[in-house]
């Protein structure tokens, strides 16, 4: 069986880590590992493969940045020529990026069959790039690999087959479990001792002036109660110069190695976010986590986590951080299947 895997950014790299390591070695599978380049810069893309264990991809595409039209007209242009060649019996794409969109509208007018991993999570907000790209691409996989039962149920729903459906728990969880020894030996000598952890880099956050200006004062308020670290997204810190914002007290760095950003969130008092992977780290950790969005493509995060969402609502904001501050965040407890196995469960799928 030949597996082309198709990866494009950063949240994709912690998934095909755990898949391709499971499918190696098991005979009479050959794997080719597709990076399209639509993450590029080094400490995006370079520094996690290497961490990550994964191999030197076989082919980088290099499309690089551009709208999602021009990225997504990219990336099927230059990997149709790939997959004619290489006429792969499967392609495995992951998550909801654009690589993955693209990859399974070029598979499926070419006939090649298509697994999708993490697939059925639903924000049910169309207005999010990658709820249209997750509806892409359950429509046309052959095999759906779900993290959680509601995944199950919204593809149901959609009248995707029971037969394509297989629930294998969560492989962005699969290299957590892997490199979270190695995170917590991992020095944070640099940073303070309690402090709370910010992502943001969405576009309903960074690119409207009020939303983002409303944030930053919000962190600042934060604070003068708590330490703030900030590893600022490089789309988030063009943002922000243009705004002319500055950040008092709130320490702000650049982006960070996934092993060094895994040792923050595990010994973070809160992690203030918009991001969806950190929503379920910081639920298989057991840390607080405050989502800046109304709604969520991973519910279990909130109904069994530690995620609690407050949208673009400052008061509210201020005050699950302050039940977090005051020893009353959410405790949670970790999904069902999150245990580290969810890579060799859909490896006996493949080869079963």
């Amino acid at each position: 069986m030949n597996v082309l895997h198709v990866v494009g950014a950063r949240p994709n790299f912690m998934k095909v880590a755990p898949v391709l390591g499971a499918l190696r070695g098991r005979p009479g599978v050959a794997q080719t590992l597709v990076h399209t380049g639509q993450h590029y810069d080094a400490n995006m893309s370079e520094v996690f493969f290497q961490q990550l264990g994964l191999p030197a991809p076989d082919v980088n595409l290099g499309v690089g940045s551009g709208t999602h039209a021009v990225q997504t007209a990219e990336i099927m242009t230059r990997l149709e020529p790939l997959v004619v060649e290489r006429k792969p019996d499967i392609a495995l794409v992951y998550g909801d990026v654009n690589s993955t969109s693209a990859t399974a509208l070029v598979c499926a007018k070419l006939g090649i069959r298509l697994g999708h991993v993490e697939a059925g999570l639903r924000s049910f907000d169309r207005s999010m790039p990658e709820e249209i790209n997750r509806l892409i691409t359950d429509q046309l996989s052959d095999l759906l690999f779900t993290p959680s039962e509601d995944g199950d149920e919204n593809l149901r729903r959609e009248g995707i087959g029971r037969e394509k459906i297989h629930r294998v728990g969560n492989v962005m969880i699969d290299s957590l479990v892997r490199l979270l020894p190695l995170a917590e030996k991992f020095s944070l000598a640099q940073f303070p001792a309690r402090y709370a952890l910010v992502t943001l880099h969405r576009p309903s956050n960074v690119d409207d002036d009020a939303s983002l200006r409303g944030i930053l004062e919000s962190l600042q308020e934060i604070g003068r109660r708590m330490a703030v670290v900030f590893p600022v997204h490089p789309r988030t810190r063009q943002r922000m110069e243009s705004l002319g914002a500055a950040l008092n007290g709130v320490q702000v760095c650049g982006p960070l190695p996934y092993v060094e950003f895994l040792a923050l969130q595990r010994r973070a008092a809160v992690v203030i976010t918009d991001s969806g992977g950190i929503q379920e780290e910081t639920t298989y950790l057991g840390v607080p986590c405050i989502t800046l969005r109304g709604k969520t493509e991973r519910p279990v995060t909130v109904s069994l986590g530690t995620n609690v969402l407050v949208g673009q609502d400052r008061r509210r904001l201020e005050e699950e951080f302050t039940r977090i501050f005051e020893g009353g965040g959410k405790r949670g407890r970790v999904p069902p299947l999150w245990d580290g196995h969810a890579a060799e469960r859909i490896a006996s799928i493949l080869c079963g």
